[in-house]
């Protein structure tokens, strides 16, 4: 789902049409089965779009929606998706605002807001907006891992553990949630019990990049160097983007520690290669 699933889990929600309900009574639009057969037309067009990563169709599909159903809250949630997959997230934030004042005891556009709170590196504001999902929906898997993973934006990583072991919980397959987790381990200090759950996600999971990338470094660190560098270059036929620290800070937003023993793994590896 575009730039914010890069953070390995944060999750957006589609909200699902129709929502008719939700109109202004002052000022009503009339509703009409012909308006409901187009929104849902409209509707059908978005997700496709968004399936095949047009995102600024999407968006003016749910423009168009808007035209028609100005009032109706899932369709602002939706169409702020369009926008943070685009990279616009003050836009989006404007999008996702009116649909929490239209519909505000509705999970969907709190979440979403959240994971534009994320991008932005507003972690108090996401956190207040996952605290808010879960007030609404107890049982929400992916509220927990988002607000892990601001925790951790926060460099509260001990504080995040307990989030993704909630959304692990809840939701034994989220993938997501259990590397959030393993990587949460690592910097805490528990790295061999970090470097099982690597393990225990490739087993899952061959094609999982960042737990091929990650498990290279701790490896590498612990001296096992052929599995590390099988691990690499299995990670970066997967995902060239490991290569590069600076995305792993600012758009992965990997630990601390796990960084600093890739980028050794990288400064010794390349060293290695060129006494060859």
């Amino acid at each position: 789902m575009g730039v914010l699933l890069l953070l390995l889990g944060i999750a957006f929600s589609y909200a699902t049409l129709p929502a008719f309900a939700a109109t202004d009574p002052a000022s009503p639009p009339p509703y009409t089965a012909e308006i409901e057969t187009q929104v849902e037309e409209l509707f059908n067009n978005a997700m496709e779009a968004t399936n095949t990563g047009d995102f600024a169709a999407a968006e003016q599909y749910w423009t168009d929606a808007l035209e028609l159903l100005p009032q109706n809250p899932a369709i602002w949630s939706n169409r702020g998706n369009a926008k943070v997959s685009q990279g616009h997230f003050a836009a989006a934030l404007a999008d996702y605002d009116r649909s929490v004042e239209l519909a505000p005891d509705q999970p969907d556009a709190y979440l979403n807001r959240g994971t534009v709170q994320e991008g932005l590196m507003n972690w108090e504001a996401a956190i207040a907006d996952y605290n808010k999902v879960l007030e609404l929906n107890p049982k929400d898997a992916a509220a927990y891992n988002n607000r892990g993973n601001a925790k951790a934006g926060q460099g509260n990583w001990e504080a995040a553990i307990p989030d993704y072991q909630k959304a692990i919980t809840l939701l034994p397959q989220f993938a997501f949630a259990q590397g959030n987790y393993a990587l949460a381990l690592y910097q805490t200090g528990e790295q061999d019990e970090a470097i099982r759950s690597m393990r225990n996600l490739i087993r899952k999971y061959p094609q999982f990049a960042d737990m091929r990338a990650a498990l290279t470094a701790a490896l590498w660190k612990q001296g096992q160097i052929g599995e590390a560098e099988s691990n690499w270059v299995a990670a970066i036929g997967l995902d060239s983007r490991y290569k590069d620290t600076t995305w792993l800070v600012d758009i992965r937003r990997w630990p601390p520690t796990l960084i600093a023993d890739l980028e050794n793994f990288l400064s010794l590896a390349g060293q290695k290669r060129s006494e060859s």
